[in-house]
């Protein structure tokens, strides 16, 4: 099986080297990776978290944050496996020392990378786990720790044809789970070196809100109006809400930060709309009701200006982060694949997100939500309260 997956991790390589010539992600994932490696001073320590992209990036934040108040003398070393990761950590507010594309999956550069760096303690974040990285970390001494770690029974751990990706769980020294769920499954395949201390993603967002950034362009589309976010939309909920959306403008002022910010999906909004946006990029003073956020960045803080939000993804099984949108008390509206996120199961349950399913259901579930704005907004408190101080309890653990 291990042989299997030498192969497999090569014919990816070919894979997005054919692509590169044609696909600018590929291109970015390709030429990445033949950048040199940072040199590391002597005698330091060095912490190293592999983030998949700049979501786990987010989850992983609050830890290396943690991390570095406790011990300030320490190097944190990020790698990524996608470039969005790569492109975008530098809008977040951190205290990374060094960031990296992750090295292709094999032994020879996997021991380089090791070898280069030396980690002292190793995290992997929610998922996504390299064998032969893992291997030698082990191997190198370090610790390896996976944290807000989220496993389904879907997971290919879990499967008959398994075996060998378990080898590469059974590498780790602990896993800090998300949810009870996760502790359970990995129990069931002899993994027991694992507790449940949450989701990162919570103290992120409380870090967030408590910063309490304003943005004057927001500031002054939004004025004293009630406003629709749509966060991370995709073009099947937007043709799927646009005839609500435009009555809806009458009276309230909408603001769509597209997932896909590439100038032709930007303009099949402004066609989809007429001539009733205006975009961030370009932002007038102007009596138009719809902002097309065309920009990478804003998104985050942007949900505090929201009355009601909808995020987007769950028409895909790709939901994006409600997490964003709740530090700020703002009821959810998202699509029905949702299954997925903890997260997202929660604010159902506590009826603080409502599923849409159509034009028909999002206006009436929108109607809901106004009305119970309020209540809503003391229920989320209560949730991120309750979820919050997952980075001091990792820390803690991984310090002790």
């Amino acid at each position: 099986m291990r042989a299997l997956y030498s192969i497999g991790v090569r014919v990816l390589f070919i894979l997005m080297w054919c692509a590169h010539f044609f696909h600018p992600k590929a291109k970015k994932w390709i030429l990445g990776r033949r950048i040199s490696l940072p040199n590391i001073p002597k005698n330091k320590r060095v912490y190293w978290f592999h983030c998949a992209s700049l979501g786990e990036f987010d989850q992983g934040l609050p830890i290396m944050n943690e991390l570095k108040e406790r011990e300030p003398e320490i190097l944190i070393l990020v790698s990524f496996f996608s470039p969005s990761g790569m492109e975008f950590y530098h809008k977040r507010d951190h205290k990374v020392d060094f960031v990296v594309y992750l090295p292709l999956d094999t032994k020879r550069k996997a021991e380089k990378f090791i070898a280069h760096f030396q980690p002292e303690k190793v995290f992997f974040v929610k998922y996504e786990f390299w064998y032969n990285h893992l291997k030698a970390a082990r191997r190198s001494g370090a610790k390896i720790y996976g944290v807000s770690s989220l496993f389904r029974p879907s997971h290919r751990f879990f499967k008959w044809y398994g075996s060998f990706f378990r080898k590469a769980l059974g590498l780790f020294d602990h896993f800090f789970c998300q949810d009870e769920r996760s502790k359970i499954l990995l129990a069931s395949i002899g993994i027991q070196q694992t507790s449940v201390t949450g989701d990162s993603r919570y103290d992120r967002m409380l870090a967030v809100k408590q910063k309490n950034d304003t943005n004057t362009i927001l500031a002054q589309f939004v004025g004293t109006n009630k406003v629709l976010l749509l966060g991370s939309s995709w073009q099947i909920e937007e043709q799927l809400f646009a005839p609500v959306i435009k009555e809806l403008a009458k009276s309230w002022r909408i603001i769509i930060a597209p997932h896909d910010v590439s100038d032709s999906h930007v303009q099949q909004i402004i066609q989809l709309f007429e001539n009733e946006t205006i975009c961030y990029s370009n932002f007038l003073e102007s009596e138009k009701p719809i902002l097309i956020l065309d920009t990478i960045g804003q998104l985050t803080s942007a949900y505090r200006y929201a009355h009601v939000a909808y995020v987007g993804g769950g028409f895909t099984g790709k939901l994006h982060n409600i997490l964003e949108p709740g530090a700020f008390g703002v009821p959810v509206l998202i699509g029905p694949k949702f299954e997925r996120f903890p997260e997202a199961e929660l604010f159902v349950q506590k009826k603080c997100a409502c599923i849409v399913t159509d034009a028909k259901t999002f206006q009436s579930a929108l109607a809901e939500m106004d009305l119970k704005k309020e209540d809503i907004a003391l229920e989320l408190k209560t949730i991120f309260e309750l979820n919050s101080g997952t980075a001091k309890r990792i820390c803690t653990a991984v310090l002790k």
